[in-house]
């Protein structure tokens, strides 16, 4: 596929904006009706909205920027140049969680239930955002011979992006059945969504070909530990707080 969607008065609409904004809306609505359900209220929900989807993209560029500064040190023009690529997932869930956090001491209200309310929504989100890596040709994985593999420059690779989709969309699922079904202290949907899209992302981040790197290390493996092991201690503190 063309990564151009379509035109406006010359400018190139990209199909990768256009995926993420579509996940941004889903998960805003989805957002918003539990934010009403549990009594934070719409309004207070789209107030953060507004500042966290402005400073979540700034943050996922901030944190691509520091990974690869050797380019961009020599390149500093390209640094507000959103529309080149170089967008990372964890700078913008770690934007938020700042926002997140700020804004609820600010209104008086409690992250966690906040977070619970978002958490499903960060993962539908990511779900759908992935497919513009597929239009784009990027966050492809090594060469592979299963019969799912897709072709990149002539060589059969693994379709991580695709497998992060999948995994992300489940992800969603099980975060909104365990919120209705077995959530028993606040903080635990989104607590249990670091968990797993850190580990989904750990074993995917070893496929690809693409990797942020500090030395030998892939930062998205790094992080995605930090992500899974903060997060178990910060479930059992609670839980065990709880009773």
């Amino acid at each position: 596929m063309n990564p151009v969607a379509f035109k406006i008065f010359g400018i190139e609409i990209m199909w990768y904006g256009i995926l993420i904004a579509i996940g941004v809306v889903l998960g805003a609505i989805l957002a918003l009706r539990e934010a009403e359900r549990i009594g934070i209220g719409e309004d207070n929900l789209i107030d953060l909205l507004l500042y966290a989807i402005p400073l979540a993209l700034i943050g996922a560029r901030i944190y691509y920027v520091a990974f690869t500064w050797d380019y961009f040190k020599q390149n500093p023009k390209e640094i507000l140049n959103f529309r080149g690529g170089g967008l990372a997932i964890h700078g913008a869930i770690i934007a938020s969680i700042i926002v997140a956090i700020v804004f609820s001491r600010k209104r008086n209200l409690d992250f966690w239930k906040i977070a619970d309310v978002c958490a499903p929504s960060l993962a539908l989100g990511q779900a759908i955002g992935r497919w513009g890596n597929y239009i784009n040709q990027e966050a492809y994985g090594i060469p592979t011979d299963l019969p799912w593999g897709i072709i990149i420059d002539g060589v059969k690779v693994h379709p991580t992006f695709l497998y992060e989709s999948i995994g992300d969309f489940l992800i969603f699922l099980f975060l909104i059945w365990y919120r209705r079904n077995k959530s028993k202290v606040s903080g635990e949907v989104f607590l249990l969504y670091l968990i797993l899209y850190s580990s989904i992302r750990f074993f995917i981040e070893g496929l690809r070909t693409d990797s942020l790197m500090v030395g030998p290390l892939r930062v998205a493996q790094l992080v995605s530990i930090i992500g899974i092991i903060i997060p178990l201690i910060y479930f059992n503190i609670r839980r065990k707080s709880k009773k």
